[in-house]
């Protein structure tokens, strides 16, 4: 478990996870009508996966731009997602 962690590979089982609930979600979406509006799935998510991938670029020691990067496009992310939520 100790490697898991170490090498990382954590982040990239929590991130195949988020992409497969992605698809769930959309393909419930697109073949139901119902559920949570797929810009908003997929903005959600992205900021998930980034912080993740922070997570795993901080893990494998990465140097710091990888880690700001990931962090900056979250935020991006975050923001697109509540932006799209937000009501006036």
């Amino acid at each position: 478990m100790a490697e898991l962690f170490a090498s990382g590979r954590i982040a990239d089982v929590v991130i195949a996870l988020m992409v497969m609930e992605a698809i769930a979600l959309v393909a419930y979406r697109s073949f139901s009508g119902h559920g949570i509006e797929t810009s908003q799935v997929l903005t959600n998510l992205a900021a998930g996966i980034c912080l993740f991938m922070a997570v795993r670029f901080a893990l494998t020691a990465a140097d710091w731009p990888w880690i700001g990067g990931s962090l900056a496009l979250a935020l991006v992310a975050h923001v697109a997602d509540l932006r799209s939520r937000w009501r006036t």
